[in-house]
């Protein structure tokens, strides 16, 4: 396909905020060198657009590494007889969030396996409790699929978002990454319920995971498109050891920014985190994901001792710039591309706000 021709769906995409199927899947299977810095360009003029320079970011709390799911990619799978299993306290919880408010964090991230252990009553504990020492704080929960009468219960206690991968839209392809037992469809339920609940709701996908596939992708975009989240997380796949996908080649970094600058442009207020996967496989990930549109970053609160139990893939980050405690070198790091990590809860702006930040549009 030639480049003109894609250059022209970049701006189509800038302007209208949507592509057609075969629209997605010729942007991202043709893409050139070229494309991709008019893709980064325009990401960051809407990432300033409703952000300025602002980097938020959240206090990543890992709570249980314990899961009862079997999914063939994840090195905490129910599976994995290797994997070393952990379940914090509520009283250790509260203690993380305590460090993370004398740092300067003002979001605090619940994420685990879906533990059975962790009773729904012990989790909307573990939210009051943090709700009332921290008022001022958004609570962030990442504990997968719920009936939503129990993720009502959870709202009902304090939390104020949550994310839900849905991992991927097409159905054949979740089949392919997940047991029989797991449904995509029951997974995106979730989310829909999440949403009519009240939460700031957060999706997202792997990319490169086994047998992806530029449709597979479109398919992604599209079900993001219909769902309009807050929040999207994507990460390049990174194979764990002792999973079915040990030996599939990880994602790339390049095709990750790629689509977090389409994420950009397909929602230019979405909150889009530069994750921890993409710092795992590129030292340099998180910068490159916060020039092509990403405006959030998830530092690790859980305690030392427990950081590297929690290992989804292999060479997971735990212990530098990714740990809280060397926030001051992240800071660092944002300010020498010309960014800002402040403290802020980091709310999501919706397309009213844009008038009331005084910018013009693009």
């Amino acid at each position: 396909m030639e480049e003109k021709s894609l250059l022209a769906l970049v701006e189509k995409l800038n302007q209208e905020h949507s592509l057609r199927r075969e629209e997605w899947e010729d942007l991202i299977r043709y893409r050139t060198p070229e494309v991709s810095e008019r893709v980064f360009s325009r990401a960051r003029r809407w990432a300033r657009c409703y952000y300025g320079n602002k980097i938020y970011v959240r206090g990543l709390i890992e709570i249980s590494s314990f899961c009862r799911n079997n999914c063939l990619y994840c090195g905490i799978r129910r599976g994995n007889p290797n994997a070393q299993r952990y379940r914090l306290t509520k009283e250790q919880i509260w203690d993380c969030a305590q460090r993370g408010y004398e740092l300067g964090f003002r979001t605090f991230v619940l994420q685990g396996g879906e533990d059975p252990g962790f009773s729904d009553e012990q989790v909307a504990q573990t939210v009051a409790g943090l709700r009332a020492r921290y008022p001022d704080c958004a609570i962030t929960l990442s504990l997968g699929e719920r009936k939503k009468e129990v993720y009502a219960l959870w709202y009902e206690a304090g939390a104020n978002r949550y994310l839900l991968r849905h991992e991927t839209a097409d159905p054949r392809h979740y089949a392919r990454l997940h047991p029989p037992e797991l449904d995509p469809v029951y997974r995106q339920n979730c989310l829909w319920n999440l949403k009519e609940i009240g939460y700031q709701v957060g999706t997202g996908f792997m990319v490169g995971s086994p047998y992806q596939t530029p449709e597979n992708l479109a398919e992604d975009f599209l079900f993001i498109e219909k769902l309009q989240p807050h929040m999207v997380g994507i990460g390049p796949f990174v194979p764990h050891h002792d999973t079915p996908f040990a030996h599939k080649p990880a994602g790339t970094a390049e095709l990750t920014v790629f689509l977090l600058a389409l994420l950009r442009l397909q929602q230019p207020n979405v909150l889009l985190p530069a994750t921890t996967a993409l710092g795992t496989i590129d030292p340099k990930g998180r910068e490159k994901g916060v020039l092509a549109g990403a405006n959030v970053i998830m530092p690790n609160l859980s305690p030392m001792d427990v950081r590297k139990k929690y290992m989804l893939y292999d060479n997971k980050i735990s212990t530098g710039d990714e740990s809280a405690q060397n926030l001051a070198n992240l800071k660092q790091r944002m300010a020498d591309i010309g960014y800002e990590i402040v403290v802020d809860r980091g709310d999501w702006i919706g397309p009213q706000g844009l008038a009331s930040t005084g910018r013009a549009r693009i």
